[in-house]
């Protein structure tokens, strides 16, 4: 009876030491395997065919960090959990998908961004993302693995042209500096398309990449440029070149507005002041370099200038002329009166007879061309006559 109760002591304290054990090795692994494992992966993204997409996709647990030789990252269909698109193994991964597919982020971080390339018209998806915990990298995984089901990704297939936004955000002015933006978005951040202009140096360029959040990003080229008056009505291109070989591109046109400028004005009148004091200055010069001489000529009696002054002086309006009484005056005509036989014929009854000196007209006077000479002529003629007529009185 004491053998029997000591026996079964013993199978106690057996069972004790197994419960001890468990409650020890549940109390280390724990914080790992008990942990509450999410995951956060875009809903719905865009892919243009040909070219790439790049999935966000980041995980957490509880249970502290873990080394990324313990963690291996799959990303399968939603449907079939064996049919990966990416897998560490590539003898593993779809046929459609070999050598297409990569995660970006470190496992060790709790980045398990996706990146496909060379999109396809059948990579709609959903694809859904898996970790697995191994003991290293060349074991098979332990039988904690967590698939994200629930998060999963949807990729929309297009096959337009992501055509670039040209921004400005005033009119360009002549000669002072004008900025113009090119954008273009896209989900390949990893492969951005390369923005090119019709025009501008690499010093008037600058690029900027912007994550617009759940994996959509915008890249823009800002050209900045200083117009000139040739720039008007001129287009400017902006190109997008997408990986893959796809490319787009968007015109606009300048129109330049001119500074406002009076040179249609300033210039003419400039020539010609500059012509007026050029002529004067060299008038002025001239009679500087020939008032001697002019004083010489001048003084000449009989100098061609004396002549052409007095002839200027005949033939003024207002200048002195011969009078009327001199213009009626005749020349070289006598009148006698009294016995002189030349005039006076004696008859029978004794009486005599006068004949009255003719007097021309004025109209057929002759005009005088030498005012002085003609008044000379007159004064002989006048003296003579008054000598003939009053001598016989």
């Amino acid at each position: 009876m004491l053998v029997l109760h000591q026996h079964h002591f013993r199978g106690m304290d057996k069972k004790r030491n197994i419960m001890i054990f468990c409650l020890l090795m549940a109390a280390t692994c724990c914080p790992v395997f008990s942990a509450e494992w999410k995951a956060t992966v875009v809903k719905q993204l865009k892919a243009l065919v040909s070219s790439c997409v790049v999935v966000p996709c980041s995980f957490t647990h509880t249970g502290g960090e873990l080394p990324a030789s313990k963690l291996r990252g799959i990303w399968h269909r939603s449907d079939v959990k064996t049919q990966n698109i990416y897998h560490e193994d590539p003898t593993k991964i779809l046929d459609s998908f070999k050598g297409r597919t990569q995660i970006l982020g470190q496992l060790g971080q709790g980045n398990c961004t996706l990146e496909i390339i060379e999109i396809k018209d059948h990579d709609n998806g959903p694809f859904c993302f898996r970790i697995e915990l191994v003991k290293t990298p060349e074991d098979p995984p332990t039988k904690e693995k967590f698939s994200f089901v629930e998060d999963c990704v949807d990729l929309k297939m297009h096959h337009d042209e992501i055509k670039p936004e040209l921004h400005q955000p005033k009119t360009p002015v002549q000669g002072k500096p004008f900025t113009i933006t090119c954008s273009v978005h896209h989900t390949c951040p990893s492969h951005k398309p390369k923005l090119s202009w019709t025009r501008g140096k690499a010093d008037e360029i600058s690029e900027i990449q912007t994550n617009m959040n759940f994996g959509n990003w915008r890249t823009e080229s800002i050209l900045t440029f200083i117009p000139e008056e040739k720039d008007d009505h001129t287009d400017l291109t902006c190109t997008a070149a997408f990986n893959g070989g796809l490319k787009s591109s968007t015109t606009i046109t300048l129109y330049i507005k001119r500074t406002e400028n009076y040179n249609h004005i300033i210039i003419p009148v400039t020539v010609a002041v500059g012509t007026a004091m050029i002529f004067g200055l060299l008038c002025i010069f001239m009679v500087k370099k020939y008032k001697e001489r002019i004083a010489e000529l001048q003084s000449r009696d009989g100098s061609m200038w004396n002549r052409m002054s007095r002839l200027s002086r005949r033939f003024r309006p207002n200048g002195p002329g011969p009078s009327q009484s001199d213009q009626r005056r005749p020349k070289g005509d006598t009148v006698e009166f009294g016995n002189s036989p030349n005039n006076v014929n004696e008859k029978s009854s004794g009486e005599r007879k006068v004949f009255k000196p003719r007097i021309p007209s004025p109209k057929s006077q002759p005009k005088s061309c030498n005012y002085r000479e003609d008044l000379d002529d007159g004064d002989d003629y006048m003296n003579t006559a008054d000598l003939s007529v009053y001598g016989n009185i």
